[in-house]
């Protein structure tokens, strides 16, 4: 109850002091988009590590090394946890943008700072939609921004440890062929949904794969590029898992 309690006086803090800071930063932006983009990905990045903080998180982090550093990359995730991008974002190492459900731009303060984030918001039920949240995605990464998607297009709620891929989830890295790094996250769902609404203190680790062009992937696979990486992945979750 006390970390529950914890984490939503920090929550309220953060919106409070949110309006001013966010009419600051557009105001950076009208000066410098790079100087906006950089304080505001430092200013969330800090709030994400303060909730991990006050809610007992311990990380394990592996494979870091592997992202690319140069370049913009689509990070691929399995999706378990509201806490999967409280800990994974602050690992990455340059701009980056997430593809969210549309229904969280309704949600006044977090949708504003995530459009300045460079996130997307996707609406399942509307394929054509969907279809140019994927366009845009491919434009961000063609301007050096990375993305990261949930190709399992939903948070897993189910017993089992993933769902299946969404083939299209992966097109931003076929029209562009940056590279694809797989990001494995486990134990993430025992810090919340597995007993809502308290938050208790637990082990999640974040697991950065090998990166892999699309072009470097044999042409049966890039047939199946959903199940080609759902199998490295969930291979990857049951290990840590164990």
């Amino acid at each position: 109850m006390i970390r529950l309690i914890l984490v939503f006086l920090f929550l309220v803090i953060f919106f409070i002091l949110s309006i001013p800071i966010i009419l600051i930063e557009l105001l950076v932006g009208l000066i410098s988009k790079n100087a906006e983009k950089k304080s505001s990905l430092f200013i969330v990045n800090l709030a994400f590590k303060i909730i991990t903080f006050l809610s007992g998180i311990k990380l394990n982090i592996k494979g870091l090394e592997n992202v690319p550093k140069d370049e913009p990359v689509l990070y691929v995730g399995n999706h378990r946890s509201f806490f999967d991008v409280v800990v994974s974002y602050p690992l990455v190492t340059r701009s980056t943008g997430f593809v969210s459900k549309i229904e969280i731009k309704k949600v006044p303060i977090l949708s504003w700072w995530m459009i300045i984030l460079d996130c997307l918001f996707m609406d399942r039920k509307d394929v054509k939609q969907s279809a140019n949240v994927i366009f845009a995605a491919i434009d961000k990464i063609k301007n050096g921004i990375s993305i990261c998607i949930y190709p399992e297009g939903t948070r897993n709620a189910t017993d089992e440890d993933m769902l299946p891929f969404h083939k299209g989830s992966f097109k931003p890295a076929q029209r562009t062929n940056c590279p694809i790094v797989p990001v494995v996250i486990t134990g993430s769902r025992e810090v919340f949904e597995d007993h809502l609404p308290f938050i208790h203190a637990s082990n999640i680790t974040v697991e950065y794969l090998p990166p892999e062009r699309f072009t470097e992937i044999s042409k049966d696979d890039q047939k199946h590029i959903d199940e080609y990486f759902y199998n490295k992945m969930l291979q990857t979750y049951k290990k840590n898992k164990g």
